[in-house]
C-alpha cells in the first residue's frame, strides 16, 4: 500500500518548515501568496489529503454528527434528513445516518458504535421499543459523558436535552375546526400509532375541538390502533356503515387506506366525505383526489435541530445549569381536492 504524503515531507521536498506548509495549506496570512501558491500546486500534484485524526485530536472534535432515524420509508423522517444534511454541510460538519427500524437494541448499538469518538453528537428520533418501554439510560450516559443529543419529533420527556417538535395536539384541533367549519359533523379518527406519544397528542386535539365545538363524542367513529394488524377490518366496517362525513387519519397507513376504501365505497370526495391526513409525502399530491394535509415542514425541524446542536459542539454549552430548549415548529393544513374549501361555502 502506498504511503502517504506528510506535511513533513512536503516541507523537506521544498525547504520550508514543516509550520510554514500548514499555514500555506490553511491560507494563513502569513504565508506570502508565492510561497503559498507554491505549496498549495505541489500538494495538488502529489495528491496530499490532510491527517484528518491528527486535526480531530487538535481541535478534539471530529465535526460529524450521528443521527439515528426510526424508519427510512416514512417520507417524514427523509425531509428532516435533508434540513439536517443542509445545515450540517453549511457548518462544515459531516453526517453519519443509523437507522434504527423502531429497535432500541439498534438505536443502543449505533450511539454505543459512534459515541466512541467518531460523532461529536447526536439527532434523534426515539424508536418506538424504547419509547414503548421508557428506556432512557442509553441517552443519559451518552450526555453525561459530555455527548450532547438532540431529539425531535418523537422524543423522552425524562432526557434532559435540547428538543424539536411540532404542537401535534394544537395543529389536530385546527384541523377538526377547520372540517367543523365546512360543515361536517360526523368525524372519524383513524389511528395506527396510538401506542406513541404522537399520536396520542393527535388523538387529544380530535378530541378537544369535538368538545369545545359541543359535538358528541362518538366511539364508533373512532379507531385507534397501535398497529396495523387489524385496523384495516375496523376501517372497512366504518366505511361500510356510511356514518360519517369526514376522516381525520393521524398517520400514512391510515390516510391512504382511507382514501382507498372512501373510493371504493362510492363516496364522491369531499361532497360525501372529507379527509385530511398527518403527512405530507409527495404521494399526497399525487393522489385523485389529493390529500389535504397536516404539513410537518420536515426539512425546517431537521435544520432547527441541527443548528441547535452544532452551536452546543461549537461553545461546548454541557454546564449544569445550561437551560434546555424546546423548539415548536408551526404545521401547516395544505386544503387540497379532499376537503371542501372555506371560500366555496360563503
Amino acid at each position: 500500500m502506498k504511503s502517504k504524503l506528510t506535511l513533513k515531507q512536503i516541507a523537506l521536498e521544498l525547504g520550508v518548515s514543516v509550520s510554514t506548509v500548514s499555514k500555506a495549506l490553511n491560507d494563513s496570512a502569513e504565508i506570502s501568496d508565492p510561497t503559498r501558491i507554491r505549496i498549495k500546486e505541489f500538494a495538488k500534484l502529489k495528491n496530499y489529503k490532510p491527517n484528518s485524526l491528527a486535526k480531530n485530536l487538535k481541535y478534539q472534535r471530529t465535526n460529524t454528527i450521528g443521527v439515528i432515524i426510526p424508519n427510512i420509508l416514512n417520507p417524514f423522517f427523509a425531509k428532516v434528513f435533508s434540513g439536517i444534511e443542509k445545515e450540517a454541510n453549511k457548518n462544515g460538519f459531516n453526517v453519519i445516518t443509523c437507522i434504527s427500524n423502531e429497535s432500541f437494541e439498534k438505536e443502543k448499538q449505533a450511539i454505543d458504535l459512534l459515541s466512541n469518538g467518531t460523532v461529536d453528537g447526536f439527532i434523534v428520533s426515539v424508536a418506538e421499543e424504547t419509547e414503548l418501554n421508557k428506556v432512557t439510560s442509553h441517552f443519559k450516559e451518552t450526555i453525561s459523558e459530555g455527548i450532547p443529543i438532540v431529539m425531535f419529533d418523537r422524543i423522552s420527556d425524562f432526557v434532559n436535552c435540547d428538543k424539536v417538535i411540532v404542537d401535534d395536539l394544537e395543529s389536530s384541533f385546527e384541523a377538526i375546526n377547520y372540517l367543523i367549519k365546512t360543515g361536517c359533523k360526523n368525524i372519524a379518527l383513524l389511528s395506527c400509532i396510538d401506542n406513541l406519544s404522537v399520536g396520542k397528542l393527535r388523538a387529544d386535539g380530535y378530541l378537544r375541538a369535538l368538545m369545545e365545538n359541543n359535538i358528541p363524542i362518538n366511539e364508533n367513529f373512532i379507531i385507534r390502533r397501535n398497529f396495523t394488524d387489524d385496523f384495516d377490518d375496523a376501517l372497512k366496517k366504518l366505511i361500510d356503515a356510511k356514518g360519517i362525513d369526514a376522516v381525520f387519519a393521524i398517520d400514512e397507513h391510515s390516510s391512504t387506506m382511507a382514501m382507498k376504501m372512501a373510493i371504493q365505497n362510492g363516496y364522491a370526495i369531499p361532497e360525501d366525505i372529507s379527509i385530511i391526513g398527518f403527512a405530507d409525502g409527495v404521494w399526497s399530491r399525487r393522489l385523485t383526489p389529493s390529500l389535504s394535509t397536516i404539513s410537518q415542514h420536515g426539512p425546517e425541524i431537521g435544520q432547527e435541530a441541527a443548528r441547535l446542536l452544532i452551536s452546543k459542539i461549537k461553545n461546548k454549552k454541557m454546564d449544569d445549569d445550561y437551560e434546555y430548549k424546546t423548539v415548536v415548529i408551526k404545521t401547516e393544513l395544505r386544503q387540497r381536492d379532499s376537503t371542501k374549501k372555506l371560500t366555496s361555502l360563503k
